[in-house]
Order: structure tokens, then C-alpha cells, then sequence
């Protein structure tokens, strides 16, 4: 059911403590971690802690707490310093998606081109 913690998930479980993560911030609804196969110098995770599949669920489901995340990537920019970044959500295995729970990408401390990829 969506918004319950799913047992097969990675981030599920490090919302619950049972797998680690260099966590840099945390709220009531949200916690962010550096990834661990960082793409830039910053690369932040942003996640809800109630887990959604992906945006486009958690947009539709839960949009304050779609608004948090987008509220924790401005905090985590700012604690890392950043003057510019990017924001990224895959949604779908087509777009990169490869953990089944929503998350944002806060990337930063380089130039990003564009078109990413």
C-alpha cells in the first residue's frame, strides 16, 4: 500500500535504521544521504520516509510531502554550500530508476551540461 514501509525496500530500510547511510539531514518526513556511487562532488539522495514508488506516485499521493522533499533539497544545497545545482527524479527503469522508492538527486560542486547523459 502506498506510503507503507516495504520490506524489500533498500530505502525503507534505511529509514528504519537496519541499513547504514552518511545521513546529512533529517526531518519528521524526510531524510537525505549521500549516494553512494556519487555522480558529482555533492550527490544527496532526498527521500520521503513514506515510501511511493516514484515522483509521479508521490505527486499524486502525497503532495505535501512531495513539497518537503523539494523543501529539503534547498536545505541540503545550502548546507553543502552549493551557489548552483540540479535536481534530479528518475522515474521508470527507462529514466534510470533503479531503487523503487521516490528520491531526488541533489547534485552539485561542478559544471552540469546539458543535456545530462
Amino acid at each position: 500500500m502506498a506510503g507503507e514501509p516495504q520490506d524489500d525496500c533498500l530505502f525503507c530500510k534505511i529509514v528504519a535504521g537496519h541499513v547504514p547511510a552518511t545521513v546529512v539531514r533529517e526531518t519528521d518526513t524526510t531524510v537525505a544521504f549521500r549516494d553512494i556511487n556519487p555522480q558529482a562532488p555533492t550527490h544527496v539522495l532526498v527521500i520521503p520516509k513514506a515510501h511511493y514508488e516514484d515522483a509521479a506516485a508521490l505527486a499524486a499521493g502525497a503532495p505535501q510531502l512531495a513539497a518537503d522533499v523539494l523543501r529539503e533539497t534547498r536545505a541540503v544545497a545550502d548546507e553543502e554550500k552549493l551557489d548552483s545545482y540540479r535536481i534530479v527524479f528518475n522515474t521508470g527503469p527507462g529514466a534510470g530508476q533503479t531503487v523503487w522508492h521516490a528520491h531526488a538527486h541533489v547534485l552539485g560542486g561542478r559544471g552540469l551540461q546539458w543535456p545530462p547523459g
